[in-house]
Protein backbone atom coordinates (compact mmCIF):
# COMPACT_ATOMS: atom_id res chain seq x y z
CA UNK A 1 0.00 0.00 0.00
CA UNK A 2 1.37 3.48 -0.92
CA UNK A 3 1.30 5.72 2.10
CA UNK A 4 0.67 9.60 2.14
CA UNK A 5 2.79 12.04 2.92
CA UNK A 6 1.49 12.07 6.62
CA UNK A 7 2.04 8.28 7.42
CA UNK A 8 5.78 8.49 5.82
CA UNK A 9 7.04 11.28 7.94
CA UNK A 10 5.50 9.76 10.83
CA UNK A 11 7.16 6.17 9.71
CA UNK A 12 10.47 8.56 9.32
CA UNK A 13 10.41 10.04 12.66
CA UNK A 14 9.54 6.88 14.68
CA UNK A 15 12.55 5.24 12.82
CA UNK A 16 15.21 7.80 14.30
CA UNK A 17 13.63 7.45 17.56
CA UNK A 18 14.56 4.19 17.49
CA UNK A 19 17.92 3.38 16.19
CA UNK A 20 22.07 3.88 16.60
CA UNK A 21 24.53 4.03 14.35
CA UNK A 22 25.85 0.20 15.67
CA UNK A 23 22.47 -1.86 15.37
CA UNK A 24 22.17 0.41 11.92
CA UNK A 25 25.01 -0.33 9.91
CA UNK A 26 24.95 -3.94 10.18
CA UNK A 27 21.63 -3.90 8.72
CA UNK A 28 21.88 -1.56 5.81
CA UNK A 29 25.59 -3.09 5.25
CA UNK A 30 24.99 -7.03 6.21
CA UNK A 31 28.40 -7.87 5.44
CA UNK A 32 29.94 -5.24 8.13
CA UNK A 33 30.61 -6.43 11.61
CA UNK A 34 33.67 -6.92 14.40
CA UNK A 35 36.26 -4.43 14.61
CA UNK A 36 35.62 -2.86 11.05
CA UNK A 37 31.78 -2.03 12.48
CA UNK A 38 33.23 -0.44 15.69
CA UNK A 39 35.52 1.58 13.51
CA UNK A 40 32.95 2.62 11.14
CA UNK A 41 30.57 3.40 13.94
CA UNK A 42 33.30 5.43 15.61
CA UNK A 43 33.51 7.62 12.95
CA UNK A 44 30.30 8.80 11.98
CA UNK A 45 26.90 8.74 13.81
CA UNK A 46 22.83 8.28 13.06
CA UNK A 47 22.05 11.65 12.59
CA UNK A 48 18.34 11.59 10.15
CA UNK A 49 16.14 9.82 8.31
CA UNK A 50 15.32 11.77 4.62
CA UNK A 51 12.37 11.40 2.94
CA UNK A 52 10.88 14.23 0.12
CA UNK A 53 6.86 15.38 0.60
CA UNK A 54 4.95 16.99 -1.65
CA UNK A 55 2.42 19.53 0.13
CA UNK A 56 0.39 21.67 -1.39
CA UNK A 57 1.34 24.68 0.52
CA UNK A 58 3.13 26.42 3.37
CA UNK A 59 0.33 25.50 5.38
CA UNK A 60 -0.25 22.08 4.58
CA UNK A 61 3.38 21.26 5.40
CA UNK A 62 2.75 22.97 9.17
CA UNK A 63 -0.44 20.41 9.91
CA UNK A 64 1.70 17.49 8.92
CA UNK A 65 4.74 18.62 11.40
CA UNK A 66 2.01 18.98 13.80
CA UNK A 67 0.22 15.80 13.18
CA UNK A 68 4.17 14.03 13.80
CA UNK A 69 4.68 15.93 16.33
CA UNK A 70 7.52 18.13 14.82
CA UNK A 71 7.86 21.34 15.40
CA UNK A 72 5.96 23.39 12.35
CA UNK A 73 8.48 26.58 12.89
CA UNK A 74 11.27 24.72 11.47
CA UNK A 75 13.13 26.97 9.40
CA UNK A 76 13.82 26.08 5.92
CA UNK A 77 17.02 26.46 3.56
CA UNK A 78 17.01 25.71 -0.39
CA UNK A 79 18.20 22.10 -1.49
CA UNK A 80 20.68 22.35 -4.03
CA UNK A 81 21.31 18.43 -4.43
CA UNK A 82 17.77 17.08 -4.74
CA UNK A 83 16.95 20.20 -6.76
CA UNK A 84 19.26 18.60 -9.55
CA UNK A 85 18.51 14.98 -8.86
CA UNK A 86 14.81 15.54 -9.15
CA UNK A 87 15.56 17.76 -12.60
CA UNK A 88 17.67 14.84 -14.00
CA UNK A 89 14.75 12.26 -13.68
CA UNK A 90 12.06 14.08 -14.64
CA UNK A 91 13.96 16.18 -17.69
CA UNK A 92 12.54 19.46 -15.88
CA UNK A 93 14.57 22.77 -15.15
CA UNK A 94 15.71 22.77 -12.46
CA UNK A 95 14.62 26.51 -11.60
CA UNK A 96 10.99 25.11 -11.99
CA UNK A 97 11.59 23.10 -9.10
CA UNK A 98 11.34 24.84 -5.63
CA UNK A 99 13.21 22.02 -3.18
CA UNK A 100 13.73 23.29 0.42
CA UNK A 101 15.17 21.58 3.23
CA UNK A 102 13.97 21.43 6.84
CA UNK A 103 15.33 19.60 9.63
CA UNK A 104 12.80 18.73 12.66
CA UNK A 105 14.67 17.69 15.78
CA UNK A 106 13.89 14.34 16.93
CA UNK A 107 15.52 12.33 20.13
CA UNK A 108 17.27 8.94 19.74
CA UNK A 109 16.67 6.39 21.75
CA UNK A 110 19.49 7.57 24.31
CA UNK A 111 18.38 11.02 24.29
CA UNK A 112 20.79 11.99 21.52
CA UNK A 113 19.88 15.34 19.38
CA UNK A 114 18.90 13.63 15.94
CA UNK A 115 16.76 15.16 13.14
CA UNK A 116 14.26 14.38 10.53
CA UNK A 117 15.38 15.29 6.92
CA UNK A 118 12.39 16.80 4.81
CA UNK A 119 12.59 17.93 1.69
CA UNK A 120 9.64 19.67 0.50
CA UNK A 121 8.31 20.65 -3.18
CA UNK A 122 4.64 22.62 -3.27
CA UNK A 123 2.97 20.97 -5.84
CA UNK A 124 -0.62 22.78 -5.44
CA UNK A 125 -3.77 21.22 -6.62
CA UNK A 126 -3.95 20.45 -10.73
CA UNK A 127 -0.17 21.24 -10.55
CA UNK A 128 1.79 20.25 -14.03
CA UNK A 129 4.18 18.74 -10.91
CA UNK A 130 2.30 16.40 -10.12
CA UNK A 131 3.39 13.35 -11.71
CA UNK A 132 6.65 14.08 -10.42
CA UNK A 133 5.05 13.62 -6.89
CA UNK A 134 3.12 10.33 -7.90
CA UNK A 135 6.41 8.99 -9.47
CA UNK A 136 8.43 10.08 -6.41
CA UNK A 137 5.89 8.55 -3.72
CA UNK A 138 6.03 5.24 -5.44
CA UNK A 139 9.91 5.08 -5.58
CA UNK A 140 10.99 6.52 -2.77
CA UNK A 141 14.39 7.72 -4.53
CA UNK A 142 14.97 10.60 -2.07
CA UNK A 143 14.35 8.41 0.91
CA UNK A 144 17.96 7.90 2.93
CA UNK A 145 19.37 7.42 6.02
CA UNK A 146 22.22 9.48 7.03
CA UNK A 147 25.41 9.20 8.84
CA UNK A 148 27.57 12.29 9.56
CA UNK A 149 31.07 12.30 9.77
CA UNK A 150 32.09 13.42 13.34
CA UNK A 151 35.52 14.33 12.21
CA UNK A 152 35.34 15.66 8.52
CA UNK A 153 39.28 15.36 7.35
CA UNK A 154 39.86 13.97 3.81
CA UNK A 155 41.49 10.97 4.78
CA UNK A 156 38.42 9.38 7.06
CA UNK A 157 36.15 10.25 4.03
CA UNK A 158 38.10 8.66 1.81
CA UNK A 159 38.26 5.36 3.57
CA UNK A 160 34.53 5.43 4.83
CA UNK A 161 34.04 5.42 1.15
CA UNK A 162 36.27 2.18 0.61
CA UNK A 163 34.86 0.47 3.43
CA UNK A 164 31.48 0.90 2.05
CA UNK A 165 32.22 0.05 -1.49
CA UNK A 166 33.34 -3.23 -0.33
CA UNK A 167 30.66 -3.99 1.79
CA UNK A 168 28.23 -3.72 -1.62
CA UNK A 169 27.02 0.34 -1.64
CA UNK A 170 27.51 1.46 -4.91
CA UNK A 171 27.94 5.90 -5.41
CA UNK A 172 24.03 7.30 -6.08
CA UNK A 173 25.02 11.08 -6.68
CA UNK A 174 26.05 14.30 -4.15
CA UNK A 175 27.10 17.44 -4.08
CA UNK A 176 28.18 20.59 -2.38
CA UNK A 177 25.47 22.34 -0.74
CA UNK A 178 26.85 25.90 -0.27
CA UNK A 179 24.04 27.77 1.50
CA UNK A 180 24.90 25.38 4.59
CA UNK A 181 28.71 25.02 3.56
CA UNK A 182 27.90 20.66 3.81
CA UNK A 183 29.46 18.35 1.47
CA UNK A 184 26.34 15.02 0.65
CA UNK A 185 27.67 11.76 -0.47
CA UNK A 186 24.91 9.19 -1.33
CA UNK A 187 25.11 5.71 -1.67
CA UNK A 188 22.49 3.01 -2.45
CA UNK A 189 22.65 0.02 -0.11
CA UNK A 190 23.12 -3.63 -1.54
CA UNK A 191 20.00 -5.85 -2.27
CA UNK A 192 20.06 -7.96 1.04
CA UNK A 193 19.43 -4.76 3.33
CA UNK A 194 17.81 -5.52 6.10
CA UNK A 195 15.68 -2.04 6.26
CA UNK A 196 13.11 -0.25 4.63
CA UNK A 197 15.66 2.15 3.50
CA UNK A 198 17.66 1.70 0.23
CA UNK A 199 20.21 4.77 0.13
CA UNK A 200 22.46 5.97 2.47
CA UNK A 201 24.07 9.83 2.62
CA UNK A 202 27.57 10.01 4.65
CA UNK A 203 27.15 13.97 5.05
CA UNK A 204 30.48 16.25 6.12
CA UNK A 205 30.75 19.63 7.25
CA UNK A 206 32.27 21.95 4.73
CA UNK A 207 33.81 21.70 1.38
CA UNK A 208 35.27 18.50 0.10
CA UNK A 209 35.31 18.41 -3.54
CA UNK A 210 38.14 16.20 -4.04
CA UNK A 211 36.17 12.92 -2.16
CA UNK A 212 32.93 14.27 -3.87
CA UNK A 213 34.60 14.34 -7.63
CA UNK A 214 36.48 10.79 -6.92
CA UNK A 215 32.51 9.49 -5.77
CA UNK A 216 31.08 10.80 -8.83
CA UNK A 217 33.59 9.30 -10.95
CA UNK A 218 32.01 5.48 -9.77
CA UNK A 219 28.46 6.66 -10.33
CA UNK A 220 27.83 4.67 -13.14
CA UNK A 221 24.27 5.95 -13.44
CA UNK A 222 21.31 7.71 -11.78
CA UNK A 223 17.98 6.08 -11.27
CA UNK A 224 18.72 4.69 -15.01
CA UNK A 225 19.68 7.76 -16.81
CA UNK A 226 23.66 8.49 -17.00
CA UNK A 227 25.03 11.67 -15.60
CA UNK A 228 24.72 14.52 -18.28
CA UNK A 229 28.87 15.21 -20.04
CA UNK A 230 28.45 18.74 -18.48
CA UNK A 231 26.74 18.05 -15.23
CA UNK A 232 30.33 18.71 -13.73
CA UNK A 233 30.71 21.80 -15.47
CA UNK A 234 27.06 22.89 -14.54
CA UNK A 235 27.64 22.47 -10.79
CA UNK A 236 31.24 24.48 -11.29
CA UNK A 237 29.01 27.42 -13.00
CA UNK A 238 26.19 27.15 -10.15
CA UNK A 239 28.63 27.22 -7.15
CA UNK A 240 31.03 29.79 -8.72
CA UNK A 241 27.50 31.88 -9.43
CA UNK A 242 27.16 31.63 -5.35
CA UNK A 243 30.46 32.61 -4.86
CA UNK A 244 29.98 35.89 -6.92
CA UNK A 245 26.95 36.85 -5.46
CA UNK A 246 28.50 37.25 -1.84
CA UNK A 247 28.73 41.02 -2.41
CA UNK A 248 25.29 40.93 -2.60
CA UNK A 249 24.80 39.33 0.84
CA UNK A 250 27.26 42.12 2.45
CA UNK A 251 25.18 45.06 1.59
CA UNK A 252 21.71 43.31 2.15
CA UNK A 253 22.96 42.60 6.04
CA UNK A 254 24.19 46.26 5.97
CA UNK A 255 20.83 47.43 4.55
CA UNK A 256 18.54 45.27 6.85
CA UNK A 257 20.54 47.34 9.10
CA UNK A 258 20.46 50.72 8.46
CA UNK A 259 16.63 50.63 7.94
CA UNK A 260 16.81 49.30 11.50
CA UNK A 261 14.69 46.47 10.42
CA UNK A 262 15.59 44.11 12.97
CA UNK A 263 14.37 46.91 15.44
CA UNK A 264 10.58 47.00 13.51
CA UNK A 265 10.38 43.04 13.53
CA UNK A 266 9.15 40.97 16.32
CA UNK A 267 11.22 37.60 16.66
CA UNK A 268 8.23 35.45 18.46
CA UNK A 269 5.56 36.65 15.87
CA UNK A 270 5.24 37.73 12.04
CA UNK A 271 5.11 41.25 10.85
CA UNK A 272 3.09 41.47 7.33
CA UNK A 273 5.83 43.24 5.06
CA UNK A 274 3.43 46.35 4.59
CA UNK A 275 2.97 46.82 8.01
CA UNK A 276 6.56 46.21 8.22
CA UNK A 277 7.12 48.67 5.26
CA UNK A 278 4.79 51.52 7.23
CA UNK A 279 7.22 50.67 10.41
CA UNK A 280 10.73 51.63 8.37
CA UNK A 281 9.03 54.40 5.65
CA UNK A 282 10.32 51.85 3.12
CA UNK A 283 8.83 50.33 -0.39
CA UNK A 284 6.54 47.09 0.34
CA UNK A 285 7.77 45.50 -2.97
CA UNK A 286 10.99 46.42 -2.33
CA UNK A 287 11.31 45.18 1.03
CA UNK A 288 9.59 42.34 0.05
CA UNK A 289 12.06 41.19 -2.04
CA UNK A 290 15.17 42.11 0.40
CA UNK A 291 13.56 39.98 3.08
CA UNK A 292 13.03 36.90 0.73
CA UNK A 293 16.70 36.71 0.20
CA UNK A 294 17.81 37.44 3.47
CA UNK A 295 15.08 34.43 4.63
CA UNK A 296 17.23 32.54 2.00
CA UNK A 297 20.42 33.59 4.80
CA UNK A 298 17.84 32.67 8.04
CA UNK A 299 18.11 36.31 9.15
CA UNK A 300 14.81 36.43 8.96
CA UNK A 301 11.97 33.40 8.39
CA UNK A 302 8.75 33.69 5.85
CA UNK A 303 5.07 33.21 8.01
CA UNK A 304 4.92 29.37 8.38
CA UNK A 305 0.97 30.28 7.93
CA UNK A 306 1.60 30.99 4.44
CA UNK A 307 0.86 35.04 4.69
CA UNK A 308 3.04 37.81 3.78
CA UNK A 309 4.88 38.29 6.53
CA UNK A 310 8.14 37.84 8.35
CA UNK A 311 9.95 37.58 11.58
CA UNK A 312 13.39 38.07 13.02
CA UNK A 313 15.37 34.72 13.82
CA UNK A 314 17.96 34.95 16.25
CA UNK A 315 21.08 35.11 13.61
CA UNK A 316 18.78 38.44 12.89
CA UNK A 317 18.74 39.26 16.01
CA UNK A 318 22.40 39.62 16.06
CA UNK A 319 21.93 42.99 14.21
CA UNK A 320 19.80 44.72 17.11
CA UNK A 321 21.33 47.96 17.82
CA UNK A 322 21.04 47.78 21.38
CA UNK A 323 21.46 43.68 21.79
CA UNK A 324 24.23 42.75 24.60
CA UNK A 325 26.45 41.31 21.52
CA UNK A 326 25.56 43.21 18.32
CA UNK A 327 26.97 42.92 15.41
CA UNK A 328 25.35 45.90 13.83
CA UNK A 329 28.84 47.82 13.93
CA UNK A 330 30.50 45.44 11.57
CA UNK A 331 27.77 44.96 8.96
CA UNK A 332 27.99 48.85 8.46
CA UNK A 333 31.72 48.59 8.90
CA UNK A 334 32.06 45.77 6.05
CA UNK A 335 29.79 47.13 3.70
CA UNK A 336 31.13 50.41 3.94
CA UNK A 337 34.67 51.92 3.96
CA UNK A 338 36.09 48.14 3.70
CA UNK A 339 34.16 47.32 1.16
CA UNK A 340 35.01 50.22 -1.12
CA UNK A 341 38.58 49.02 -0.67
CA UNK A 342 37.87 45.61 -1.29
CA UNK A 343 36.93 46.93 -5.57
CA UNK A 344 40.99 47.80 -5.31
CA UNK A 345 41.86 44.26 -4.19
CA UNK A 346 43.50 43.99 -7.73
CA UNK A 347 45.60 47.03 -6.55
CA UNK A 348 47.53 45.20 -3.33
CA UNK A 349 47.37 42.18 -5.44
CA UNK A 350 49.38 43.82 -8.28
CA UNK A 351 51.89 46.33 -6.04
CA UNK A 352 51.79 45.33 -2.17
CA UNK A 353 50.28 48.56 -1.23
CA UNK A 354 47.15 48.27 0.86
CA UNK A 355 43.63 49.33 -1.28
CA UNK A 356 42.57 51.79 1.47
CA UNK A 357 45.52 53.62 1.47
CA UNK A 358 45.20 54.23 -2.67
CA UNK A 359 41.16 54.98 -2.13
CA UNK A 360 41.31 57.35 0.63
CA UNK A 361 45.09 59.06 0.32
CA UNK A 362 46.02 57.80 3.78
CA UNK A 363 45.89 54.83 6.13
CA UNK A 364 43.00 53.55 7.78
CA UNK A 365 43.82 54.58 10.93
CA UNK A 366 44.69 58.22 9.85
CA UNK A 367 41.39 58.46 7.90
CA UNK A 368 39.02 57.14 10.86
CA UNK A 369 40.99 58.92 13.87
CA UNK A 370 40.21 62.35 11.29
CA UNK A 371 36.64 61.70 11.37
CA UNK A 372 34.85 61.24 14.38
CA UNK A 373 31.72 59.32 13.38
CA UNK A 374 34.18 57.14 11.48
CA UNK A 375 36.40 56.67 14.30
CA UNK A 376 33.17 55.68 16.81
CA UNK A 377 31.91 53.21 14.37
CA UNK A 378 35.40 51.33 13.90
CA UNK A 379 35.37 51.01 17.88
CA UNK A 380 32.37 49.69 18.16
CA UNK A 381 32.89 47.15 15.27
CA UNK A 382 35.72 45.79 16.68
CA UNK A 383 34.02 45.54 20.24
CA UNK A 384 31.22 44.13 18.05
CA UNK A 385 33.32 40.83 17.83
CA UNK A 386 34.33 40.68 21.74
CA UNK A 387 32.79 37.53 22.24
CA UNK A 388 36.02 35.87 21.35
CA UNK A 389 37.34 38.18 24.62
CA UNK A 390 34.59 35.76 27.12
CA UNK A 391 36.76 32.32 28.37
CA UNK A 392 40.40 35.20 28.85
CA UNK A 393 39.17 36.52 32.29
CA UNK A 394 39.37 32.42 33.09
CA UNK A 395 42.60 32.77 31.50
CA UNK A 396 45.55 30.91 34.22
CA UNK A 397 48.19 34.43 33.87
CA UNK A 398 44.72 36.32 34.35
CA UNK A 399 43.37 34.34 37.61
CA UNK A 400 47.34 33.81 38.89
CA UNK A 401 47.67 37.23 38.96
CA UNK A 402 44.19 38.22 40.84
CA UNK A 403 45.07 35.59 43.66
CA UNK A 404 48.79 37.47 44.14
CA UNK A 405 49.22 38.45 47.38
CA UNK A 406 49.84 41.81 46.61
CA UNK A 407 47.79 43.77 43.38
CA UNK A 408 48.96 43.57 40.29
CA UNK A 409 48.63 45.61 36.77
CA UNK A 410 46.73 44.52 33.36
CA UNK A 411 48.04 46.66 30.94
CA UNK A 412 45.79 46.62 27.80
CA UNK A 413 48.25 48.13 24.88
CA UNK A 414 46.39 49.47 22.21
CA UNK A 415 42.71 48.32 23.92
CA UNK A 416 40.48 50.10 21.74
CA UNK A 417 37.41 51.05 23.55
CA UNK A 418 38.60 49.36 27.07
CA UNK A 419 36.14 46.41 26.41
CA UNK A 420 38.49 43.16 27.04
CA UNK A 421 40.11 45.33 29.93
CA UNK A 422 36.62 46.01 31.50
CA UNK A 423 35.52 42.40 31.12
CA UNK A 424 38.41 41.45 33.06
CA UNK A 425 38.57 44.11 35.43
CA UNK A 426 34.89 42.99 36.05
CA UNK A 427 35.46 39.37 36.64
CA UNK A 428 38.50 40.10 39.06
CA UNK A 429 38.23 43.02 41.60
CA UNK A 430 41.81 43.07 43.08
CA UNK A 431 43.15 44.21 39.80
CA UNK A 432 43.96 47.77 38.28
CA UNK A 433 44.16 48.21 34.85
CA UNK A 434 46.08 50.89 32.45
CA UNK A 435 45.10 51.36 28.66
CA UNK A 436 47.69 52.96 26.34
CA UNK A 437 45.54 54.05 23.05
CA UNK A 438 45.24 56.98 20.95
CA UNK A 439 43.98 60.15 22.51
CA UNK A 440 40.31 60.13 20.92
CA UNK A 441 40.29 56.28 22.33
CA UNK A 442 41.73 57.18 25.17
CA UNK A 443 38.36 59.14 26.35
CA UNK A 444 36.06 56.23 24.74
CA UNK A 445 37.51 53.90 26.66
CA UNK A 446 37.61 56.28 30.03
CA UNK A 447 33.61 56.77 29.80
CA UNK A 448 33.43 53.01 28.79
CA UNK A 449 35.16 51.77 32.26
CA UNK A 450 33.36 54.53 34.32
CA UNK A 451 29.88 52.88 33.10
CA UNK A 452 31.47 49.41 33.23
CA UNK A 453 31.87 50.64 36.97
CA UNK A 454 35.50 49.66 36.84
CA UNK A 455 37.47 52.91 35.81
CA UNK A 456 38.30 54.22 39.53
CA UNK A 457 41.07 50.80 39.24
CA UNK A 458 41.99 51.83 35.90
CA UNK A 459 45.14 54.21 34.56
CA UNK A 460 45.05 56.07 31.23
CA UNK A 461 47.90 56.75 28.92
CA UNK A 462 47.58 58.42 25.23
CA UNK A 463 50.40 57.48 23.17
CA UNK A 464 51.87 55.36 20.88
CA UNK A 465 53.47 51.88 20.97
CA UNK A 466 57.30 53.49 21.97
CA UNK A 467 54.90 54.81 25.19
CA UNK A 468 54.39 51.19 26.68
CA UNK A 469 53.94 51.60 30.50
CA UNK A 470 56.63 50.02 32.52
CA UNK A 471 56.27 47.93 35.44
CA UNK A 472 52.67 46.14 34.64
CA UNK A 473 52.50 42.32 35.76
CA UNK A 474 50.56 41.49 32.59
CA UNK A 475 50.37 42.65 29.15
CA UNK A 476 47.73 42.14 26.72
CA UNK A 477 47.93 42.82 22.63
CA UNK A 478 44.91 42.02 21.29
CA UNK A 479 43.92 41.83 17.81
CA UNK A 480 47.08 44.67 17.02
CA UNK A 481 49.94 42.62 15.66
CA UNK A 482 47.82 41.44 12.45
CA UNK A 483 47.48 45.12 11.26
CA UNK A 484 51.39 45.27 10.66
CA UNK A 485 54.22 43.78 8.52
CA UNK A 486 56.44 41.75 10.62
CA UNK A 487 58.65 44.43 10.50
CA UNK A 488 56.76 46.33 12.57
CA UNK A 489 55.61 43.62 14.62
CA UNK A 490 59.24 42.98 15.67
CA UNK A 491 59.40 47.02 16.74
CA UNK A 492 55.99 46.47 19.12
CA UNK A 493 57.48 43.27 20.66
CA UNK A 494 60.64 44.94 21.43
CA UNK A 495 58.84 47.70 22.60
CA UNK A 496 56.46 45.36 25.22
CA UNK A 497 59.88 43.51 25.93
CA UNK A 498 61.82 46.40 27.53
CA UNK A 499 58.62 47.94 29.34
CA UNK A 500 57.98 43.92 30.49
CA UNK A 501 59.67 43.16 34.36
CA UNK A 502 61.20 39.87 34.58
CA UNK A 503 58.11 37.86 36.28
CA UNK A 504 55.88 39.59 33.49
CA UNK A 505 53.59 37.64 30.86
CA UNK A 506 52.24 38.60 27.35
CA UNK A 507 48.98 37.84 26.15
CA UNK A 508 48.37 37.93 22.50
CA UNK A 509 44.91 37.74 20.81
CA UNK A 510 44.87 36.95 17.27
CA UNK A 511 43.49 34.40 14.95
CA UNK A 512 45.82 31.71 13.69
CA UNK A 513 46.49 30.37 10.03
CA UNK A 514 45.62 26.48 10.16
CA UNK A 515 49.00 25.23 9.54
CA UNK A 516 47.39 22.46 7.35
CA UNK A 517 45.46 24.98 4.98
CA UNK A 518 41.96 24.09 5.69
CA UNK A 519 39.77 26.35 5.70
CA UNK A 520 39.36 29.02 8.50
CA UNK A 521 37.80 32.26 9.41
CA UNK A 522 42.15 33.85 9.89
CA UNK A 523 42.88 32.76 6.00
CA UNK A 524 39.20 35.59 4.88
CA UNK A 525 40.68 38.09 7.24
CA UNK A 526 43.87 37.39 5.65
CA UNK A 527 43.34 39.25 2.92
CA UNK A 528 41.02 41.67 4.73
CA UNK A 529 44.09 43.00 6.53
CA UNK A 530 46.31 42.59 3.33
CA UNK A 531 43.88 44.92 1.46
CA UNK A 532 42.40 47.64 4.04
CA UNK A 533 45.86 47.73 6.30
CA UNK A 534 48.80 46.26 5.16
CA UNK A 535 49.15 43.79 7.57
CA UNK A 536 48.04 39.99 7.89
CA UNK A 537 47.15 36.76 9.77
CA UNK A 538 50.27 34.44 10.76
CA UNK A 539 50.66 30.89 11.67
CA UNK A 540 51.59 30.15 15.56
CA UNK A 541 54.97 29.19 14.51
CA UNK A 542 55.13 32.12 12.62
CA UNK A 543 54.23 34.32 15.70
CA UNK A 544 56.84 32.41 17.57
CA UNK A 545 59.84 33.39 15.49
CA UNK A 546 58.88 36.91 15.63
CA UNK A 547 58.32 36.79 19.46
CA UNK A 548 62.09 35.23 19.58
CA UNK A 549 63.50 37.90 17.81
CA UNK A 550 62.24 40.22 20.44
CA UNK A 551 64.07 38.37 23.22
CA UNK A 552 60.23 36.37 24.43
CA UNK A 553 59.41 32.91 24.19
CA UNK A 554 55.93 31.56 22.84
CA UNK A 555 54.86 29.23 25.68
CA UNK A 556 51.21 28.07 24.63
CA UNK A 557 48.61 29.14 22.77
CA UNK A 558 44.90 28.09 23.71
CA UNK A 559 41.71 28.75 21.03
CA UNK A 560 38.89 31.11 21.64
CA UNK A 561 35.24 32.24 20.18
CA UNK A 562 35.14 33.10 16.51
CA UNK A 563 38.19 31.09 15.93
CA UNK A 564 40.40 33.32 17.78
CA UNK A 565 43.44 32.26 19.74
CA UNK A 566 45.25 33.23 23.14
CA UNK A 567 48.90 33.34 22.99
CA UNK A 568 51.22 33.51 26.47
CA UNK A 569 54.48 34.65 25.94
CA UNK A 570 57.05 35.59 28.55
CA UNK A 571 61.01 36.43 28.00
CA UNK A 572 63.25 33.82 26.91
CA UNK A 573 66.07 32.62 29.33
CA UNK A 574 69.02 34.44 29.44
Amino acid sequence: MLLDDTARLRAAAAFVREHDSATLLPLLLPGLRGPELKSVAARCRFAHAGLLLFPSDAQDLRSRLVECGLAADTPAQPSVVVRARLARRHHRDAAELDVRILRPRVHGPAGERRVVEVFTLHVPAHSDLEPIAAHERARGHEAHLAFELESPDPVALHGLCAVLARHGARPDGGGYNPHEDGTVLYFTTPSDTACGYRRLELYAPGDHRDALAAHLEGLEGLDGLDERPDADADRSAETLLHLLTGAWTTQALAAFARLRLPEAMEPGAAVGTRELARRTGTHPESLATLLRYLAMLDVVAEDPEGQDGFRLTPLGGLLLADSPDTMRPLALMYAGPFYRSFAALDHTVRTGKPAFDELFGENHFDHFARDPELADLFDRSMAASSRMFRPLPAHPVITAAAQAPAPRTVVDVAGGNGELLGRILTAHPTLRGTLLERPHAVETARRSLDAAGCGARCDYRSGDFADVPHSGDVYILSRVLHDWDDDKCREILRHCARAMPAHADLLIVERLLPADGSPSLATAWDLHMMCNVGGRERRADQYARLLADAGLELLDHTPLPLEAHVMHARRAPA
